[in-house]
């Protein structure tokens, strides 16, 4: 029986499939360097949005492909696909793209089952790649200053040129030069076994394209991240010279979009970014370059791992209870899981569905850094004795429709991921005086720097933003977003009469799109200190004209700059 049952056939469709979203995905990634020097910024967002849309594109194409070739008995056999599972090990074990490979298997067979017939034997739920992987080519350049940085930097610059002439190189190599010698301790420089190391491929993202590799002796070593953007009409500049960690973290943010980076050995690269950034988990840098379904991947292999290894158990994560969502999290696992309440709030005006689609609506816009990046999974089973009694008890009581206990398991059949954070409510309970200002200039720049993207959060109360390690406020609730271009900003209209002003009600009508700014103080906060010094930092949120001018800064097709990192000695453009 098993000799004839197209074990084979079928395993070798699926990774047809791969190929194909492969391709694609490749054709989209290489756009990137003729979109960056021609300046077509919003080419570059339709690009980024229509990469992710593409994975589900192509695996339902594939889906459908293994429906028309083969009968149903054959294929809906889960006890014969073990054998495609061999089948499939045998077709990838020389791919230089084999982890992902391994993730596009694990999605056809999701398409074709239920969740309940997933194991091991029939996926990879675990990987089978670290005991196969050989040693792969260096995909890098090392250049040895001995001495001579200025020379070293101008080499480096010889190697990365674009069909747009560098506006200053002679300017700019000095500008590195100097920032580089301020970044690194004196005897570094003179060190003779002092090395620059680059990852031979340009990251693009937005209006940026990146250098990425790290400065080390045989000692020590440093990140290097050294941005170049592309000033239409003045040619292209060397913006920084990046070595902080914490900065460089930063770029890779899992509040950040994709970047696009041709990377021909995927796991060798995700190794040397490792590298640099030690605190960084593989699945967030396989998804910082576009690859977020094998991020997926990963980060459920960690979450089993975690959960097998630690007593942790699961609690109803800390600060104010959502009107939507009902959250919980692992003490020791650096995540929170969202699901939707069976019940909202009155005064939600949205459903299931909306709430939804606003979630899936965040993985495909530039979230500018201030949203934080989700995962959406279906069917996730715990063991019983992970949740803490009063978590499972609150879960049960408002979502009883997605959480359910069978037997020793407990189903979570819809949820999202996100990273865990400080509410930035609880975190200014805590803060010094001098932290509170800090924390609000931030949020008031999260909110402009949404609204640069084109994105109104819709609550921006303080609840809804959280506060990363790295003290950067970031939006997390997106039950409420809207396109900012999709709002009506209006002022409070003058009462016409004594009567109006007194009255408990406005006397004026209120669209379902409108907003009204003058609101927003009482609103958002209820310490009047708060408000006073948010009033200081960023009174024009508050003005109906500032937002109207931002809608049609975007409406002209303008694509308004953000920087991931600091821009020392240089005015934002």
């Amino acid at each position: 029986m098993s000799q004839s049952w197209p074990a084979a056939d079928i395993a070798r469709m699926i990774l047809e499939g791969f190929d194909d979203y492969r391709e694609h995905f490749r054709q989209i990634t290489d756009g990137a360097r003729r979109r960056f020097e021609g300046a077509q910024w919003q080419e570059a967002q339709t690009a980024s949005a229509a990469r992710i849309n593409l994975y589900e594109e192509k695996v339902g194409e594939t889906v459908a492909r293994l429906h028309q070739a083969f009968s149903e008995d054959s294929l809906m056999d889960v006890s014969q696909w073990p054998l495609v599972k061999s089948a499939y090990i045998s077709l990838i074990d020389l791919r230089f793209d084999d982890e992902l490979s391994e993730t596009w298997y694990n999605s056809i067979f999701c398409g074709l089952f239920s969740h309940d017939l997933i194991s091991d034997g029939c996926m990879f739920i675990h990987t089978t790649r670290p005991s196969l992987r050989r040693a792969r080519a260096a995909q890098t350049r090392t250049y040895k200053p001995q001495g001579d940085l200025s020379g070293v930097l101008a080499q480096v610059f010889a190697d990365y040129r674009f069909s747009e002439d560098y506006a200053d190189l002679p300017g700019d190599l000095r500008r590195l030069e100097a920032q580089l010698r301020e970044s690194l301790p004196d005897w570094v420089c003179k060190d003779p076994e002092l090395t620059l190391e680059l990852f031979s491929s340009v990251l693009y993202r937005n209006k940026g394209a990146y250098l990425v590799g790290r400065i080390f002796t045989h000692e020590e070593q440093w990140p290097l991240v050294i941005p170049l953007l592309h000033r239409e009409g003045r040619g292209i500049q060397i913006d920084a010279l990046i070595t902080d960690e914490a900065d460089v973290s930063i770029i890779f943010s899992f509040t950040r979009s994709y970047f696009m980076v041709d990377v021909p050995v995927p796991a060798e690269f995700i190794g040397f970014l490792k590298r640099i950034l030690p605190g960084k988990h593989i699945a967030e840098l396989y998804t910082s370059i576009g690859f977020y379904k094998h991020g997926k991947s990963e980060f459920y292999r960690a979450l089993i791992n975690h959960l097998a290894s630690t007593d942790d158990r699961f609690i109803m994560a800390p600060g104010v209870r959502g009107m939507v969502m009902s959250v919980f999290t692992l003490p020791g696992f650096n995540t929170v899981f969202k699901i939707i309440k069976d019940r909202f709030s009155p005064s939600k005006n949205v459903d299931r569905a909306t709430v939804i689609e606003k979630y899936r609506l965040v993985k495909s816009v530039d979230r500018v850094g201030r949203m934080a990046d989700t995962q959406e999974f279906a069917d996730f089973r715990f063991p019983l004795s992970k949740f803490e009694p009063a978590c499972l008890e609150e879960l049960l009581e408002v979502a009883a429709s997605t959480v359910s206990v069978e037997g020793e398991t407990v189903l979570i059949r819809h949820c999202w991921t996100e990273r865990r954070m400080t509410p930035l409510n609880l975190y200014l309970e805590h803060a010094n005086e001098a932290q509170v200002r800090e924390a609000l200039e931030d949020y008031g720049l999260a909110i402009k720097q949404l609204a640069a993207a084109n994105i109104f959060p819709g609550d921006m109360l303080l609840k809804n933003f959280g506060v990363t390690r790295h003290g950067r406020v970031v939006f997390y609730d997106y039950d409420e977003i809207c396109f900012l271009t999709e709002a009506n900003f209006r002022h409070i209209p003058a009462p016409r009469t004594p009567e109006d002003e007194m009255a408990s009600e406005p006397w004026y009508s209120i669209g379902p799109h409108d907003v009204f700014p003058e609101e927003f103080p009482p609103f958002l906060f209820a310490d009047a200190g708060q408000r006073r010094l948010f009033d200081q930092l960023h009174g024009e949120l508050y003005n109906a004209d500032y937002w109207k001018s931002l809608q049609e800064a975007i409406r002209a097709g303008k694509v308004i700059d953000v920087f991931p990192y600091r821009r020392k000695g240089l005015e934002d453009e």
